[in-house]
């Protein structure tokens, strides 16, 4: 990032009210050479201590400022907490509950929009996208006479019909604040330990990521709030404090994956979709790990995106998707780590959060 470039940023002021640090000297050389695919910089937004990529203040104010619906349904998580997962439980509840939707085939993010995915995709680590890719087509169809420099995604969650399910990573902080008065929030929570698990192969996997360094490096920086969209628990903190809002449904991934069935009727009722057992049945099948793990690369991720030797050696964007993986990945010591880093950010969850130490 050159000197203008920074100076600009500097003297960002963003509709939210945060400030925007820019991130430099050391602290970036470090997060630049174990994350290869952050190429444009990193800011932090205060207040939260938010840690985005600087294209994000391309696309801040409009974030911020976007038009929810009554029919929304927004699906909100963490990195890698089960949002993809979730994203496609609702839209198929909402859309297909008897598997016969004519757009099912189309890859997620063209029926489900990934809100702040615009900063991601302009990494230099990321084949640009071209007319041959099917993000591109439906952005085209649904958007015509659009720039899709002005965001692909946030013109596609504009111009998509009716209920719409929408996915984001960022906080209710960084949201319009009438969000949960207007539309229908989701939002879903994993164990930390699963979850740096997850996110370290993620970040492996994932070029826009580009990770190189050592599992115990990236431990490191999840304790610290120093991984992208972090910190982790007053992201969680910001939900688990509007959980008894009408319009929050507030679940653990821990819960959708050991009683999948009893989650999807709480759904249904949350979501009124009025769906039968016959179609709850269908949507759980159809949204199971092996199902959409079959459909991996047609629907989710493409092979254009992704570390070609990470994915053959250690498994792609559907590894696992267990319960209790970070046990058995995370070394005594991580785990203590981790533990207390838990303890010091719950201690004011109370009783029935089901991560506090």
């Amino acid at each position: 990032m050159c000197m203008e470039q920074v100076t600009k940023l500097r003297m960002t002021q963003l509709a939210s009210g945060h400030t925007v640090k820019v991130l430099e000297g050391e602290e970036l050389e470090h997060q630049e050479r174990d994350f290869q695919g952050y190429t444009n910089g990193l800011i932090r937004l205060n207040p939260g201590r938010w840690i985005l990529l600087a294209d994000y203040t391309k696309f801040a104010d409009s974030l911020f400022k976007f038009k929810f619906r009554e029919s929304d349904a927004v699906v909100m998580t963490w990195a890698k907490c089960g949002t993809t997962w979730m994203q496609e439980i609702i839209w198929t509840m909402r859309n297909n509950p008897n598997l016969d939707h004519p757009l099912a085939s189309l890859p997620l993010f063209a029926r489900s929009p990934f809100l702040d995915f615009d900063m991601v995709m302009l990494s230099k680590n990321v084949p640009p996208i071209d007319d041959g890719n099917p993000l591109l087509k439906a952005f085209k169809v649904k958007c015509p006479g659009k720039d899709p420099k002005d965001g692909i995604m946030l013109q596609l969650a504009e111009a998509i019909p009716d209920p719409r399910t929408i996915k984001t990573h960022l906080p209710l902080s960084l949201l319009t604040p009438d969000l949960l008065d207007t539309a229908k929030v989701v939002y879903v929570a994993r164990s930390p330990k699963d979850v740096v698990v997850s996110f370290h192969h993620h970040s492996r996997l994932i070029r826009a990521h580009g990770y190189t360094g050592s599992l115990d490096q990236f431990v490191q920086y999840f304790v610290d709030d120093n991984l992208l969209i972090g910190p982790y628990w007053l992201h969680m903190k910001e939900a688990w404090e509007k959980r008894d809002h009408p319009n929050m449904h507030f679940v653990f991934f821990e819960d959708v994956k050991t009683n999948t069935m009893l989650e999807l009727h709480k759904l249904n009722k949350f979501l009124d979709t009025n769906l039968t057992e016959e179609q709850l049945q269908k949507v759980a099948h159809y949204t199971s790990f092996s199902e959409m793990k079959s459909r991996e690369e047609k629907n989710f991720v493409s092979g254009s995106t992704v570390n070609k030797l990470v994915l053959s050696g250690e498994g792609g964007f559907f590894r696992k998707g267990v319960v209790g993986d970070g046990q058995k990945r995370l070394s005594p010591e991580q785990q203590a780590k981790v533990d207390q880093w838990t303890k010091k950010h719950t201690q004011d969850f109370g009783a029935s959060f089901k991560y506090s130490s």
